[in-house]
């Protein structure tokens, strides 16, 4: 997993080929754990924790279940849209992730942090 350095007004995730287009990339920033969605040329990022029990999203260290658009808990298959972390189905419907803003310049993945 890329270890994230605080304090720069933008941090470099990854580049944004190395995101699988219609999935998922684990990276951590400052001990927890992000992961990261992709679809095309639009990336999102949100905590790797489920709002219903606060567990880890993924099934195995750097593997998710995403499917249609949707980020789905491994533990009791809340699902999630990609775009907004808004829980859909499940569990814990009505919530969303904790989302971390992100930007694309020149293909690689930024994470916007305060200074």
């Amino acid at each position: 997993m890329p270890s994230i350095a605080a304090g720069a007004a933008r941090v470099k995730l990854c580049a944004l080929a190395d995101i699988p287009d219609a999935g998922a990339l684990e990276v951590e920033h400052d001990g927890d754990s992000l992961v990261l969605l992709r679809y095309g040329l639009q990336a999102y990022a949100y905590l790797n924790v489920c709002p219903h029990a606060g567990r880890p999203l993924n099934w195995a260290p750097g593997r998710f279940l995403v499917a249609h658009g949707q980020l789905v808990c491994a533990s009791h298959g809340a699902a999630f849209k990609a775009e907004t972390g808004e829980c859909i189905g499940g569990p814990c419907k009505g919530t969303s992730l904790r989302a971390f803003p992100v930007e694309i310049d020149e293909l690689q993945v930024y994470l916007r942090v305060e200074g």
